[in-house]
């Protein structure tokens, strides 16, 4: 009878011993993740940004270009350089208006989720992101200037994508490794966007627009849901 208890209590003792011992991982594991990655960026950010984009789209096509495509001749061909320099500047001013949305959009939700979980969203690994993805997106932005002044407009949806594309792969490493298909997906928009610049407007709503909700979508039933 004793044996029996002695085997029964040793069996309780083991098993909540392994039980700790697993416990112990997880949080040791969760302190290494939230050490060494940036864990506060919310799917409903990239859901967000995602309609951002496809009602900035729709704006430039159906108000700025008249439901025409970027690389209509008879359309552009009935403009004046004024009107045609006019055109610019608002689909430049359309696209500028997203980008500043969708970084606003971004920034609230992960600081809305940073709060929820208890994580601090300006750490040393948050900077190192913000690095990895201010390089990219700084010389695209240069380079788009550049383009915009030389008057290659068409060449401006693509240069978007591509240094985007190529900001979210330089990034992962210090977040979410599904970052890193994203941008790979970014960087195939923005080529396929230099080759068929004429349907650069759905190219942009697509890389985005819809992958951003799709994304965002995926990230939030992960992570989040």
């Amino acid at each position: 009878m004793i044996l029996l208890c002695n085997t029964k209590y040793f069996y309780i003792y083991n098993m909540e011993s392994k039980q700790n011992y697993y416990d112990d991982l997880k949080t040791i594991k969760k302190i290494m993740e939230e050490s060494s990655r940036f864990l506060s960026l919310s799917g409903l950010s990239g859901i967000f940004a995602g309609l951002t984009a496809l009602i900035g789209g729709a704006v430039a096509y159906i108000v700025f270009l008249k439901n025409n495509f970027l690389d209509n001749g008879e359309f552009f061909r009935n403009l004046s350089v004024r009107e045609l320099n006019t055109l610019k500047l608002q689909l430049f001013s359309d696209a500028l208006i997203v980008l500043i949305l969708a970084i606003g959009i971004s920034l609230y939700f992960s600081y809305r989720k940073s709060v929820r979980h208890g994580l601090k969203i300006w750490t040393p690994v948050s900077k190192r992101l913000l690095t990895s993805l201010i390089v990219p997106l700084l010389t695209g932005g240069i380079l788009i200037i550049i383009i915009y002044v030389k008057g290659q407009w068409q060449l401006i949806i693509p240069s978007m994508l591509i240094f985007y594309g190529l900001a979210l792969v330089n990034a992962c490493k210090f977040t979410y490794n599904e970052l890193f298909y994203m941008g790979l997906i970014e960087i195939c928009t923005g080529l396929a966007a230099a080759v068929f610049p004429e349907y650069g407007i759905l190219f942009w709503c697509f890389g985005f627009g819809i992958l951003h909700i799709c994304y965002g979508l995926f990230m939030y039933r992960k992570y989040e849901g």
